[in-house]
């Protein structure tokens, strides 16, 4: 994490909560993040991360909560936090027939940037768009419309970025290039909240927050939040890894089961289960597979998080139906 001043609290919530009709989308969730920090926020699809954002930003007010972003009120100051926030949302949202440097000359004046031309110019040189500026955002491949989004949500030099689903459908070369970017704005003190399906990206935030039907599950660095599911893994090596997967699927002890290639990971929450587990499953094979321990995944955390969270709501959803009258 970078920045003269780490301890300084950027977005400070609690409780924040927003409901659509009967449904409950964010719930009771409170979080902080601070100067300089890079804090990945991780769930499946309709888990409320996008609702959360909006909240924070101003576009959204909760039923429920309260808050601070930027050292403003969420309530009271929605507006005056906008201005200083900059939002990149999971569609891309710029005109496709204008080119790219009119796109940003048109958000320039949006935010009524003084000498526009220059920071546009400098918008262009930063991002690396320069020699593209004349070329219109429709003929770009999405690697390139993902750096135009990028560029002009920081233009403004917001304190504040937050990045929804922002490498979906680019492809690995972009999004590395991407996350290099973001990095070095935080290096030179942005914050960034980003929301991401991907692990191999939650592994380059400072921080991850797990939520998953509009709660938070997990929080903390990737090594706390895999050392906290208390999950072990053994990886199986060698021939039949099929014939083993299904047969070790049904003992006592294995919670996930997974090929790599040639390979077998075999998740659970007890290693001395697993194990045991593992073996009967190679004896019963007769197999001569190799067994040995693994690196449990973030992946793997996740799985077991869902599932869990998913058993939670299930659970509720039954308890509340069966005592709702009739």
């Amino acid at each position: 994490m970078a920045g003269d001043r780490p301890e300084e609290i950027i977005i400070d919530i609690h409780g924040l909560t927003k409901r659509f009709g009967n449904k409950t989308v964010v719930d009771d969730v409170s979080l902080d993040v601070r100067r300089g920090e890079i804090v990945g926020f991780l769930g499946p699809n309709g888990s409320g991360k996008t609702t959360t954002i909006r909240m924070i930003c101003g576009l959204l007010r909760p039923d429920g909560g309260s808050g601070t972003c930027l050292g403003l009120d969420i309530l009271r100051d929605a507006d005056r936090i906008k201005r200083q926030v900059g939002y990149m949302t999971q569609r891309f949202s710029y005109y496709e027939d204008l080119t790219i440097r009119e796109n940003l000359d048109f958000v320039a004046r949006i935010y009524a940037l003084p000498d526009r031309s220059a920071i546009v110019k400098k918008t262009l040189e930063r991002l690396g768009l320069y020699e593209r500026r004349d070329q219109l955002a429709g003929s770009l491949s999405g690697g390139w419309k993902q750096r135009l989004a990028l560029a002009a949500s920081v233009m403004h030099q917001p304190k504040l970025l937050l990045l929804d689903e922002p490498t979906a459908g680019v492809d690995p070369q972009a999004r590395r290039e991407f996350w290099d970017e973001i990095h070095a704005l935080a290096e030179d003190g942005l914050t960034v909240l980003v929301s991401t399906h991907y692990m191999d990206e939650a592994e380059r935030c400072h921080r991850i927050i797990y939520i998953a039907y509009g709660k938070i599950v997990a929080r903390g660095t990737v090594a706390e939040v895999i050392e906290r599911s208390g999950l072990s893994t053994i990886v199986v090596r060698g021939h039949d890894v099929g014939a083993i997967a299904r047969l070790v699927r049904q003992k006592t002890g294995v919670e996930q089961v997974a090929p790599f290639g040639n390979d077998l990971h075999v998740v659970g929450p007890d290693a001395v289960a697993l194990k045991q587990a593992v073996d009967a499953a190679l004896v019963e094979t007769h197999s001569d597979a190799l067994a040995e321990p693994g690196e449990t995944s973030l992946e793997d955390v996740f799985i077991r998080l869902m599932q869990e969270a998913r058993a939670r709501d299930h659970s509720a959803n039954g308890t509340a139906k069966a005592e709702s009258p009739s």
